[in-house]
């Protein structure tokens, strides 16, 4: 079977100019924009010597001292990439033009209010705006959602996240001392990605919690979205399997009334190196059975689906998309999820 999974990339060149030059930048913005042909016309940081290196390594005409400087010396048609924290979000989206196109890092705030905000400014200055959710974009999930929208799994009854992992969190200092660590940073792509399938939850439960030897705020979650009675809907995450390989599980798992899906996010594994996807279906025969087959699909959650995140707004700015998938407005949902899960993880369960 032919599976399309692979992003349509825009018909028009529109210059990127960077915002940050951190660890994600290096590794996942510029290759994935190297492999789509983009072009990035600039780069800034607040630590300018991070732009310069970055510049050098990737060739990047123009290193601008601040955003003011990005913004004067920016093509008119130029694709803004914040790729800061989100205390940065609403203070650059102010030096903005307005209806410029722009690309903010994920999460979209640090909390529900925050979010609200940050959608305010982008609706005031008319920004086409949107979140970089990649996981939406990865080959695996564009591969289950062609199958699903074709209809070969039937009716989409299951959908499991499962995640035994060592994360080794030293390689994030900026976020590892956040008080929401595991849903905010990490589990937030799985709700988004489920939102994306399935849409906005009825109610969620949610408990996030501590590991007793590790300060920090939180690193293993299980999440519970309800989306109605016939439908199971759940993300368990654990980043301190620090036991070996043998037990580690990453994978995303799609059963519907006529077949299933499952997907193995290698990279999550043996972090930062990884381990190869792999992308497996069944869907029943003439005879009932049920054969798994693989799928052998190029490139990975990074720093491909970057890839993807990016054309959707360079082809919704152009006229190409019809609709922005991750837009603001629609990731506001997202963070109210989120929102949700931190206070059903606050109130507790039933007493006994």
């Amino acid at each position: 079977m032919n599976i399309p999974y692979k992003p349509l990339l825009p018909e028009t060149k529109q210059p990127i100019i960077i915002i940050g030059a951190s660890g994600i930048v290096k590794d996942a913005h510029l290759p994935a924009y190297k492999m789509a042909g983009f072009t990035v016309f600039g780069i800034t940081n607040r630590t300018i010597a991070k732009a310069h290196d970055l510049a050098k390594e990737f060739e990047i005409q123009h290193v601008f001292e601040n955003v003011a400087e990005a913004v004067k010396n920016a093509p008119s048609n130029a694709v803004y990439d914040i790729t800061v924290l989100p205390d940065q979000y609403i203070e650059i989206l102010e030096q903005l033009p307005n209806d410029a196109a722009v690309l903010i890092q994920k999460p979209m705030g640090n909390d529900l209010a925050q979010a609200r905000e940050i959608v305010a400014v982008c609706e005031r200055k008319n920004l086409v705006a949107a979140i970089n959710f990649q996981l939406r974009f990865s080959p695996f999930v564009s591969a289950a959602r062609y199958l699903i929208n074709e209809g070969l799994i039937g009716d989409l009854y299951d959908f499991e996240f499962k995640i035994t992992v060592n994360t080794p969190w030293e390689l994030f200092p900026l976020i590892k001392e956040h008080p929401r660590l595991e849903i905010l940073f990490h589990s937030v792509h799985y709700i988004d990605c489920i939102r994306s399938f399935m849409g906005n939850p009825k109610s969620v439960m949610a408990k996030t919690a501590k590991h007793p030897l590790k300060k920090l705020s939180s690193s293993r979650s299980t999440i519970i979205l309800d989306y109605g009675e016939d439908k199971h809907v759940v993300i368990n995450t654990n980043h301190d399997h620090h036991f070996g390989p043998n037990h580690e599980e990453s994978y995303i798992k799609w059963e519907g009334t006529k077949g299933a899906i499952k997907a193995k996010m290698g990279l999550l594994m043996n972090y930062p190196d990884g381990l190869p996807d792999i992308f497996e279906y069944a869907i029943e025969d003439e005879n009932g059975q049920y054969e798994w087959k693989k799928v052998n699909l190029e490139g990975s959650w990074f720093p491909e689906a970057f890839i993807g995140t990016m054309s959707n707004l360079m082809r919704f700015k152009e006229g190409s998309d019809s609709k922005l998938l991750a837009s603001v407005q629609d990731i506001l949902d997202t963070m109210k999820v989120v929102e949700a899960c931190y206070i059903s993880n606050t109130n507790g369960g039933i007493l006994i």
